[in-house]
């Protein structure tokens, strides 16, 4: 009498012939036609209990499901990104673009975009990878942000780096403080790493943005203002820097100390709190009663029409 042969459903992306080969393809068959196991991809499957409805979840398993297509490959570029969860320059998410993974250059492999995703072929050194939860191939945090930084405008390239930098920097302490985002040993460190990659994959004209870029920057929309106000010509200002105050010490996301003037970049998620706009007001007057003037902008200005930001922010410098 023959025995039936216990198997795991895969959680994570696997190609038929392995399955096949672990299981026999009538299993396999039987598997499918049940509806236990989902096509992520032409020829590969997936658990239906690992399918979910986060638009986050299906973007990786499609990108996994592409490398498990392709053996050679790594998660790169968007998909990568969605992964790490660096913050996107524009109001398009990461999982809103299609699944991206890089083959390795040498191979014989094409840059192609097919209806699965998009394949850049380029040099992996093993320095520029990673493993994913999942155990799959993921180009690292400092090239993810290399490989979608170059070719964008500096604003856009520094909202990338900036979130590169801010979570290279928790990579250095078992738990981050304030102070350490703003440490220069750190910075430096940062900063080096980047330009060695950008060098490395002859990405010579971010070395702008990356002599910008501050781990301190808590938003890409606060990166998207700190590249907008220097391209404009305006003066830097200190990005968090601490203020002391009768009800506390604040940190302001923009300061001009010389002009006495505070930026603040709202977004939804400060007011996320009912009772935050309360606090923010207390915080506000805090600021004026210690002399500071303070401009603000929301983070869809920013984004969507930067030119009246960088007037609103000129005029309260007196430039």
């Amino acid at each position: 009498m023959g025995t039936t042969k216990v198997w795991t459903l895969p959680d994570n992306p696997v190609r038929a012939r392995e399955l096949e080969h672990a299981v026999g393809r009538k299993a396999l068959a039987t598997q499918l036609r049940r509806g236990a196991l989902i096509q992520v991809r032409r020829g590969v499957y997936v658990s239906s209990s690992a399918w979910s409805d986060d638009p986050l979840a299906q973007h990786l398993l499609r990108a996994r499901a592409e490398v498990a297509a392709n053996p050679d490959a790594a998660i790169s570029h968007q998909s990568a990104a969605a992964a790490w969860f660096l913050p996107a320059p524009t109001a398009t998410g990461w999982t809103e673009l299609p699944v991206s993974i890089t083959l390795p250059a040498g191979y014989s492999y094409r840059s192609n975009r097919s209806s699965t995703g998009i394949h850049h072929v380029a040099a992996l050194p093993p320095g520029d990878l990673a493993r994913d939860d999942a155990g799959v191939p993921i180009t690292t945090v400092h090239r993810t942000a290399i490989d979608l930084a170059a070719g964008l405008s500096l604003p856009e390239s520094l909202a990338i780096l900036d979130g590169a930098a801010r979570l290279m920097c928790a990579g250095f302490v078992g738990s981050v403080r304030r102070r350490d985002y703003v440490n220069p040993a750190f910075v430096s460190t940062i900063r080096n790493q980047l330009l060695a990659t950008a060098r490395a994959h002859r990405r010579s004209g971010l070395a702008e943005a990356i002599g910008l870029c501050e781990p301190c920057r808590e938003s890409a929309a606060e990166s998207l203002s700190a590249g907008h106000f220097h391209c404009a010509g305006l003066p830097a200002p200190v990005f968090q820097a601490s203020i002391r105050t009768p009800i506390g010490i604040f940190y302001p996301d923009c300061l001009w100390a010389e002009q006495r003037v505070i930026g603040e970049c709202d977004g939804a998620v400060k007011y996320a709190d009912p009772d935050a706009f309360v606090r923010e007001k207390q915080r506000e007057q805090a600021l004026r009663d210690q002399g500071y003037r303070v401009v603000r902008w929301l983070a869809k200005e920013i984004l969507l029409s930067p030119a009246v930001v960088v007037d609103r922010v000129g005029r309260a410098l007196g430039c």
